[in-house]
């Protein structure tokens, strides 16, 4: 039976004219997906197409593709309705015209987590819908590693004991030179920050200087100095140490569990242990569905992200091929009942969610750059981090992100 669309008045003021002029058909829905999220929502498009009678155009785009794709073709009207993407795009994207923000009923704001939607929240308006959310935490080996970490002290005694340069094997691995993504743990452990958090980003109240960043910064760096975390270990170089079962102990998130699965790796998920104490805070990604401000069928699209998209079913299969914790609440329960994934969730419950404000584009560069001379013991955590500081200051005030 072919479904008919019926929206109210104010909806239709909400979301605007549909009628706008582009160069993309009216009446085709686009939506860019990459591979995974593809494969999951061919059928649900087939069903939109049988429903509304209209053409579902489903796009796979690399992921790591798919925001510049879109800031050049959505504003000549060429791009999506709909695409998938990451929750610190939303400031950038929003601010520039981007994005419409998805309408929710409060029904259906209820079955999703409080930091799904926040993460999605820029100027108090929901420019996603979100379906996951990861963090990392510590894979281990249980060949090697018996029982994870409790304490920052255990977790250094483990691999001092495990790591024999010679023999390319080591107790801990993460993929942490110049990697910012990976290394804020070790900022935020003592109570260091990027931008300060208090009901939003603070652009101008950085923290990489602060004394708790230094403190966890100097952790790391003594672990790149008595060779505990050999130099130059990038993603590739750690996943491949632990998936030929050389490390004990990897450091990162639920997108590596299907590799160490196919190695045959038999490990366990823990929360990253606390430092003296003092828990560190990995970053909080959420992943989520956007809608275009430029698209020719606002509603339309809307109405396939609230009642398509936001359906058990639909969720559940997000969850199960992109082993991603979910922040739909109707499956997060039996969700967490995987072990791994209700690590991951714990460590997701004390961590910090990544700063979503355009600024924070401007910290990659000189952050990266910066952490890149620690592991190379060319600086120290204090002389790297005041000059990031510096350079970020001044690319924010100059609007260069």
């Amino acid at each position: 039976m072919k479904k008919v669309l019926i929206v109210s008045l104010a909806m239709l003021i909400a979301l605007g004219s549909v009628f706008a002029v582009t160069a993309k058909e009216s009446g085709v829905l686009e939506i860019w997906a990459d591979k995974v999220r593809y494969e999951v929502l061919k059928p649900i498009a087939e069903d939109f197409e049988d429903d509304y009678s209209v053409e579902v155009n489903l796009s796979q785009i690399n992921y790591d593709d798919i925001r510049s794709k879109f800031n050049k073709a959505a504003p000549s009207g060429e791009g999506p309705d709909i695409l998938i993407g990451a929750h610190d795009w939303t400031g950038e994207l929003a601010q520039n015209g981007l994005l419409e923000p998805v309408l929710m009923d409060n029904d259906l704001k209820e079955k999703f987590t409080e930091v799904g939607l926040e993460a999605f929240t820029y100027n108090d308006k929901v420019y996603g819908l979100p379906y996951s959310m990861e963090a990392i935490a510590l894979f281990y080996n249980k060949e090697l590693v018996e029982n994870p970490p409790e304490t920052w002290d255990e977790l250094l005694a483990i691999s001092e004991d495990l790591t024999d340069p010679e023999k390319k094997q080591y107790g801990f691995v993460y993929p942490g030179t110049g990697d910012p993504y990976h290394t804020y743990p070790f900022i935020s452990a003592y109570g260091g920050y990027i931008f300060k958090y208090e009901g939003g980003f603070d652009p101008n109240d950085l923290g990489l200087s602060t004394e708790g960043a230094l403190k966890g910064l100097r952790v790391l760096d003594n672990m790149y100095e008595t060779g505990l975390i050999p130099q130059g270990m990038d993603y590739s170089t750690s996943q491949g140490l632990f998936t030929e079962g050389q490390a004990g102990m990897w450091m990162t998130g639920p997108w590596a569990i299907s590799g160490i699965e196919s190695a045959g790796i038999d490990f366990g998920v823990a929360m990253i242990p606390p430092m003296e104490g003092n828990q560190p805070k990995p970053f909080v990604g959420v992943n989520g569905f956007y809608l275009s401000e430029f698209s020719e069928d606002k509603i339309l699209a809307n109405e396939f992200l609230v009642n398509y998209v936001a359906s058990t079913n639909v969720m559940q299969k997000l969850y199960e091929e992109g082993n991603r914790p979910p922040v739909f609440k109707p499956i997060r329960n039996d969700a967490a009942k995987d072990p791994a994934t209700k690590a991951f969730l714990d460590s997701a419950s004390v961590g910090t969610p990544m700063p979503n404000i355009p600024e924070m584009n401007a910290t990659w560069g000189a952050l990266t750059d910066k952490l890149q001379l620690i592991s190379q013991q060319k600086q120290d955590p204090k002389t790297a981090m005041e000059s990031a500081e510096e350079i970020i200051r001044q690319a924010i005030g100059e609007g260069e992100y």
